[in-house]
């Protein structure tokens, strides 16, 4: 029932969009505004804090099925729940009221900012500094690659707070956009997900009241990187929404284009193509989903399983989309058809929260028994 409505809503107010999106570069606002009269925003957040309580499979079909037919509005549920997750894990009963219950309202979304120019991959380089001034905090820095930076209104900005200790000196906080001394880059100018923002964040001089640490002061790097044990998983689901959206549209063009008196979808070739993308779509489907539900349960293989889970499935995305461009020849190459965007899209998902690279080092340092 979750996936048909989220579908139906999906097809009738974001997927008209989704072109236009892409073209412009402009966030989908259409979208936000129907995820969020609809209580999809931001599923994953709990009750008790006026949220609709979606367990991490429920999130993940939410944000696949948005995917299907646009990418960067999929990133509207996910990012909250990225932005959102560390104060979940480690916040105090106060943030979590004020800032959950703000989301769960969609009084404003929720961006993460964890990388830096000098800090990608190896997160622990960061420079952010956030000084203690009394009952503040006064933070400087720049950060990068922050998806849906300046429009979200609220940041967990994570920052070195004893540079002597190097990953066990860093401390997360909550930022926020009307916060003095807070100001965003140029939007990067990208392959895909152009709908997204993805823009710089600086913090000069931001002091912030000292209640918006979160968590205890040296536990930021510690919840940042459990933070992305679960929510891999979401971009496991993003990518399988770009697979899928991809692999329906070339299953339609096949049955309808004809070549040598008969549709192409009868050629043999063909239909090995088809039934190859569909069997890696699903095996990745079954990753995801294994492994939401050990986020739900907090198992302690959630590592391994929200690594391999994010690296098969943005992996099959790619060859998938590949695919199904060239199952559409020539017309898939061009942008009156969707694929060449669906394509563009599916690379980011071997990038970021983790390049496919770093994924494969998390899963050989995090073996099951």
């Amino acid at each position: 029932m979750l996936r048909a409505s989220v579908r139906a809503l999906a097809e009738a107010k974001i997927a008209p969009h989704a072109a236009e999106v892409d073209e412009r570069a402009r966030f989908p606002q259409e979208a936000l505004d129907a995820l969020t009269a609809n209580d999809l925003h931001a599923v994953h957040i709990p009750e008790e804090y006026g949220g609709s309580g979606g367990d991490a499979l429920a999130t993940a079909i939410v944000i696949e099925e948005v995917a299907r037919v646009c990418a960067s509005s999929s990133l509207i549920p996910a990012v909250n729940k990225l932005g959102t997750l560390p104060l979940m894990l480690s916040g105090s009963e106060d943030l979590k009221r004020r800032y959950l219950g703000a989301v769960a309202r969609g009084d404003g979304m929720f961006s993460y900012c964890l990388s830096e120019p000098e800090a990608g991959s190896d997160a622990a380089a960061m420079r952010t500094r956030a000084v203690r001034d009394g009952d503040s905090w006064v933070l400087d820095g720049v950060k990068r690659w922050i998806t849906n930076a300046g429009v979200s209104e609220f940041y967990t900005v994570m920052a070195v707070t004893d540079p002597t200790r190097r990953s066990k000196g860093i401390s997360a906080f909550v930022v926020e956009k009307s916060d003095e001394g807070v100001s965003f880059g140029a939007p990067e100018r990208k392959l895909g997900i152009k709908g997204s923002p993805t823009r710089e964040v600086y913090l000069d001089n931001v002091r912030i009241p000292a209640d918006r640490i979160i968590g205890e002061e040296g536990t930021g790097f510690a919840t940042a990187m459990r933070t992305l044990d679960h929510t891999r998983v979401t971009i496991a689901a993003q990518a399988l929404g770009i697979a899928q959206g991809a692999l329906d549209y070339a299953k339609g063009y096949v049955l309808e284009r004809r070549q040598f008196g008969k549709a192409i979808g009868e050629f043999q070739g063909i239909q090995f193509m088809l039934a190859d993308m569909a069997m890696k779509l699903e095996a990745a489907r079954q990753l995801t989903y294994a492994a939401a539900a050990r986020s739900e349960r907090g198992d302690a293989d959630l590592t391994f399983f929200g690594a391999s889970a994010k690296c098969f499935a943005s992996d099959a995305a790619m060859e998938i989309t590949t695919d199904a461009v060239q199952l559409l020849g020539g017309y898939g190459y061009t942008r009156d058809y969707p694929l060449e965007r669906m394509m563009r899209d599916a690379k980011i998902t071997q990038i970021y929260e983790g390049t496919n690279q770093v994924q494969r080092i998390v899963m050989a340092r995090n073996l099951p028994n």
